[in-house]
């Protein structure tokens, strides 16, 4: 076409019909007519181009299932492992405490002295009357042997043998009640040095030296040790998860392992503690107040790093989920009608399936319903996909997200 009007162009100079003024136009219209056919092209060349563009590249990986490690969060508070009150078991004067308040201890450590004059008094008394007893009992014992020997030689009655013999047995009671008389007087004595009776931190003393203590109320309340090590991990869960979790150790007694729940601490600033604990305690009824149930686990605290009263996290370990389908957080996808991911068919085309999803586990995602077996997951290039449109699919050889969750 723009061939033609050139040459038409040239046939109406040649002749000279025209004055310069109408040779100048037809040049001017012939180059806008020549610019527009070009971009016309150019156009056309370019849609030509775009409708030819080769199918995105994305990369998939085989959802194959797997046992997958789990783990329950929780927030959890600290608590010491014992707390016991040091107690006075006998009255008197507070001569001197043993302790710095605030120190740690160990079991049998010497604590408190209370005055010990009044009990070795009372020890003494017990065994003198213990020697008594027994000097009565050897003369009732002689007694009894001259009697029978009279009774056999009939030259005493019965009456007399009987009397001898009954006389015998009271002495030896009243030398047993003497002995236990000693052995009470002893306990006693030795209750005036107060120990401890676990290992721990000490508080406050509560009663200065010098004062009247007793046996009953507040006078008899002398400190408390703390024990710290191992402390205790204290957290609550709802009923649904304990359903769980006991479906999963059911399902592992079956198979014959040990079902061992442990417990990792973590703190606020998303430090982890060094130690790992073992659950020791769930309650096998729900709080009325909280609806949940209650749980505990212990854990070694050798630096005292944790405090009773102290604010943690604790994750829960120990069961695993066998078969299970997990998705890498990737190729997951959010709509309006929910969480999906794109799959490829046997025809290469890509399209979306709905997901519902489990807990997280590692970076990856537990995947309850949506997915089965053989299903060949889009993870990158996603951005790039539309539903129903074919794709250009490269195998994942080496499926990270897979290893992290069997790391996990």
């Amino acid at each position: 076409m723009y061939v033609c009007i050139l040459q038409r162009n040239k046939n109406v100079e040649s002749r000279g019909d025209f004055p310069m003024t109408t040779h100048k136009s037809l040049l001017l219209r012939n180059s806008l007519l020549a610019a527009g056919l070009l971009f016309f092209c150019a156009s056309s060349s370019l849609a030509q181009q775009a409708g030819q563009m080769p199918p995105p590249q994305v990369t998939v990986v085989d959802v194959k299932p797997q046992t997958v490690a789990l783990s329950y969060e929780y927030a959890a508070r600290i608590s010491a492992f014992r707390q016991v009150d040091v107690r006075a078991r006998v009255g008197g004067i507070l001569l001197k405490r043993n302790f710095v308040e605030g120190a740690e201890v160990k079991a049998g450590d010497v604590l408190f002295l209370i005055d010990p004059a009044t009990y070795k008094a009372a020890l003494a008394q017990a065994q003198a009357q213990l020697q008594q007893s027994q000097a009565q009992l050897t003369q009732t014992q002689r007694e009894e042997k001259r009697n029978v020997t009279l009774f056999q030689q009939n030259a005493a009655t019965q009456k007399a043998r009987d009397d001898a013999i009954s006389a015998r047995e009271l002495a030896e009671a009243a030398v047993a009640a003497a002995q236990a008389q000693v052995q009470t007087a002893q306990l006693n004595l030795d209750y005036t040095q107060v120990t401890a009776p676990v290992g721990g931190i000490t508080s406050l003393e509560q009663v200065s030296e010098g004062s009247l203590i007793g046996t009953t109320g507040d006078t008899g309340l002398l400190t408390s040790i703390t024990q710290l090590d191992p402390v205790y991990v204290n957290f609550s869960f709802s009923d649904t998860e304990a359903a769980e979790v006991r479906k999963l150790i059911d399902m592992k007694k079956a198979k014959g392992e040990a079902p061992n729940l442990g417990v990792k601490i973590s703190f606020g600033d998303g430090s982890t503690y060094d130690h790992d604990g073992v659950v020791d305690f769930t309650s096998s009824t729900i709080d009325v107040s909280t609806g949940t149930l209650q749980a505990r686990a212990v854990v070694d605290n050798p630096d005292r790093r944790l405090l009773p009263g102290q604010f943690v996290r604790a994750k829960v370990t120990g069961v695993s989920l066998d078969n299970a389908i997990t998705i890498p957080e990737v190729a997951l996808m959010q709509s309006p009608q929910g969480q999906f991911v794109y799959t490829i068919d046997q025809e290469g085309k890509a399209h979306i399936n709905p997901v519902t999803l489990g807990q997280k586990v590692g970076n990856s995602w537990l995947v309850l319903s949506g997915l089965k077996a053989g299903d060949k997951l889009i993870t990158e290039g996603i951005i790039k996909v539309r539903p129903g449109a074919p794709v250009q699919a490269t195998a994942d050889a080496t499926p990270k997200d897979a290893k992290k969750v069997a790391q996990n």
